[in-house]
């Protein structure tokens, strides 16, 4: 890709030095994102007790012209799980459950939840069915909804693999059923029960989940979705009660920034319970992956969400004790790579600063319109043939669910998806012509 390979060496400097260093240099990076409409937002960067970085971009109110700051709130999608699992430990150090407790034990409808754990739930390896799997879990979005409604729309349904066995990538039911759990066992609404278990210890003074009232309107950002290869809309309006443990919070940088500190210096939960959020086997759990990564050299904590109109990221290093936040009003995961790659900046490492062609190459000149590539039964999608459409000038991939993916083309033969931020490259045969393509880390033949 037409990326530019950019080098800061900032080792050895005072905090004040690097933050005067990193200011200009992460201001140029982001930019690039905003100028394209690929990013508008918040990022901040925690190195120890101090934050190194702290900037606003774009508007909170595209129709009003309303500027982001400091303030502004964002929904986190699946980043609330995190939080969530952090209330659920807190109730666990006040005596109130253990990672041991059945499900029957506080919720008895849930078939074969006798067999599932509170612990299986913050891992993710429950064996319930997945609400946002249901044929009309868009409906359900469309109306308010209570922990204890959601979890009645799956509560009846046969598990789908033995508890612990296995692990389910966004098991939202899971947390569904963990903020019933948090009402039930603290005896408070699951948005009051958050405010005095989590939000206020933690220091969190800026963060709510939201009601579907007011608890996050009067600031926070309005969503916005890609509107092809440029363009903006807004997203579509959901009730956010209905994703109840797993997406409706909403909150600021600063605060997630508050969050990732009082989880890892042992201020928020006790030993045991710190223990387990941080050191869990498998490496997936509690609202965080867990992995090893050898770009920064370390074991590294993230986390990152998307829902209608947001997308949004966290890092956690601990041998830096470094945190980077980045939260967004547009519909796009570009928010991990910016996470990432502000967090070498700051550590010297090499980073890829995001550049297109001005004007876009035009779609005709790519010569892909109706091709047609089917990936295997490890894809996203198992087995899914995605075809690329043409409408104007632009260029887009069409999904088995009908979705269409506008692609951003770096030049004729790499393009990036712009709803998920994965590369698209064409590879070609001989004559030069398409024969597979990949994407992100999966190679689709060519099907026709």
């Amino acid at each position: 890709m037409r990326y530019f390979l950019v080098l800061l060496f900032l080792s050895g400097t005072s905090v004040s030095a690097q933050q005067t260093a990193l200011t200009p240099a992460i201001d140029a990076y982001v930019q690039s994102y905003v100028a394209t409409n690929n990013f508008s937002g918040q990022i901040l960067v925690r190195r120890g007790s101090k934050v190194i970085y702290e900037r606003s971009f774009g508007e909170a109110d595209r129709e009003h012209h309303r500027p982001i700051t400091s303030n502004t709130r964002f929904h986190l999608a699946s980043m609330s799980m995190q939080l969530t699992a952090a209330a659920v430990m807190r109730l666990v150090d006040q005596g109130k459950l253990s990672l041991d407790t059945k499900v029957s034990e506080i919720v008895p409808s849930i078939r074969g939840g006798d067999r599932i754990t509170v612990r299986n739930l913050l891992e993710m390896r429950s064996g319930l069915s997945d609400i946002n799997a249901r044929a009309d879990y868009d409906s359900i979005l469309q109306r308010p909804q209570t922990p204890a409604s959601l979890v009645a729309f799956i509560a009846n349904d046969t598990l789908l693999f033995e508890p612990g066995t296995k692990y389910l990538h966004e098991e939202h039911s899971a947390f569904n059923v963990l903020a019933l759990i948090i009402e039930r066992k603290s005896g408070l609404s699951f948005p009051d029960a958050m405010r005095r278990l989590l939000f206020k210890p933690a220091g969190m003074s800026h963060s709510a989940l939201d009601d579907d009232v007011k608890s996050c309107t009067a600031d926070a950002a309005h969503g916005y979705a890609p509107d092809g290869v440029t363009g903006l809309v807004t997203a579509p309006q959901i009730h956010w009660t209905a994703k109840a443990g797993n997406a409706s919070a909403c909150t600021t940088a600063r605060d997630v920034a508050r969050f990732v500190d009082s989880l890892f210096h042992d201020g928020l939960l006790g030993h045991d319970s710190r223990a387990a959020v941080l050191d869990t086997l498998p490496p997936v759990g509690f609202g965080w992956f867990r992995r090893q990564s050898p770009r920064f050299g370390e074991l590294t904590y993230y986390m990152n969400g998307r829902s209608p109109g947001f997308a949004s990221f966290v890092l956690y290093l601990p041998r830096e004790d470094l945190t980077v936040v980045a939260l967004s009003n547009i519909y796009s995961s570009v928010t991990t790579d910016i996470g990432y790659d502000v967090a070498s900046i700051v550590l010297g490492l090499p980073y890829k600063q995001f550049a297109v062609r001005t004007p876009l190459i035009p779609a005709d000149s790519l010569a892909l319109d109706g091709l047609e590539f089917t990936f295997p039964a490890n894809f996203y999608q198992p087995n899914a043939t995605l075809v690329f459409v043409k409408k104007g000038t632009e260029l887009f991939l069409h999904w088995p669910t009908g979705d269409l993916s506008p692609l951003i083309p770096i030049d004729h033969d790499h393009l990036i998806d712009r709803a998920y931020w994965e590369p698209v490259n064409i590879l070609r045969n001989e004559r030069g012509l398409p024969r597979a393509i990949t994407y992100d880390r999966f190679e689709g033949a060519r099907a026709n």
